[in-house]
């Protein structure tokens, strides 16, 4: 199972694209600006989209990829993209965006009985098998009804272990709890704020270096940990924090275009 990194930023500018995931040929774990990397027949072959929360970094892809991807889905006669949210984060993508105001509503688009996205509710303790991978929806805690994911290859779960995705996510105890009985093959945690933003952080729900030393002391097993959502311009210094922290996991700073294999190819 490989997961290619298309976006990682907490924000946009030039080389920075906003988080998106993915995992094999058709399946996102949100959809940033760096879906827009992809290819039009790349894009084509997207079948799943997995929403963590209604923030615009992590779907302003959606309504984009679906307007790209309509003549050649309709002409391959290939089934509605599934859009996976949790229903607040659906609501959103409805009422604020798919709304015929700020984008059309690919939900009734081309033809209300065929249209080129379908919305799908999941909530948290879900699993989905998504073809050969085992996609479950894992606890988050932010400043609007969010998740995070654990994807793991469907044959061989306990043996390869989770490429798992925290999300958007401030201290999340019910996470580690969960983890705590999972095997951890590699974790993308976010850390968006420098400590001397300890209180910004605070209030958007986001993890400082001070707090992801605490987040990942919960983590029992040393593990391969990439660090996502850091500001453009601000890499440098989160990681020089992050550095300095004592910890057993292997921490690196993810970049645009790594590719993570969990289980062989």
């Amino acid at each position: 199972m490989q997961i290619r990194v298309l976006g990682c930023s907490g924000s946009i500018a030039a080389g920075s694209r906003t988080t998106s995931f993915l995992v094999g040929d058709n399946v996102l774990i949100d959809a940033g600006t760096g879906v827009g990397d992809l290819s039009l027949d790349a894009m084509a072959r997207i079948d799943h989209i997995f929403v963590s929360h209604s923030h615009l970094d992590h779907v302003l892809a959606i309504g984009l990829l679906a307007d790209s991807v309509t003549r050649l889905r309709k002409a391959q006669e290939r089934p509605p993209i599934q859009v996976h949210g949790l229903a607040p984060t659906l609501a959103a993508l409805r009422q604020h965006i798919l709304n015929g105001v700020i984008w059309p509503d690919f939900t009734r688009l081309p033809e209300p009985d065929a249209p080129v996205l379908a919305l799908s509710p999941i909530e948290v303790g879900q699993t989905l098998l998504v073809d050969s991978q085992l996609v479950e929806v894992l606890p988050a805690v932010h400043t609007v009804p969010a998740v995070g994911f654990a994807v793991r290859p469907g044959e061989r779960a306990a043996d390869d272990g989770a490429w798992v995705f925290t999300g958007d996510t401030g201290p999340n105890p019910a996470l580690w709890e969960r983890l705590a009985s999972m095997k951890v093959a590699c974790l993308v945690i976010e850390t968006a704020f420098r400590d001397d933003e300890q209180l910004l952080a605070h209030i958007s729900q986001h993890l400082c270096p001070r707090r992801l030393r605490e987040e990942l002391a919960q983590l029992r097993t040393p593990t391969d940990v990439y660090i996502t959502h850091i500001k453009p311009g601000e890499v440098d210094a989160v990681m020089a924090e992050i550095n300095v922290l004592p910890t057993p996991h292997r921490v690196r700073a993810l970049t645009g275009g790594t590719v993570i294999t969990i289980g062989g190819a």
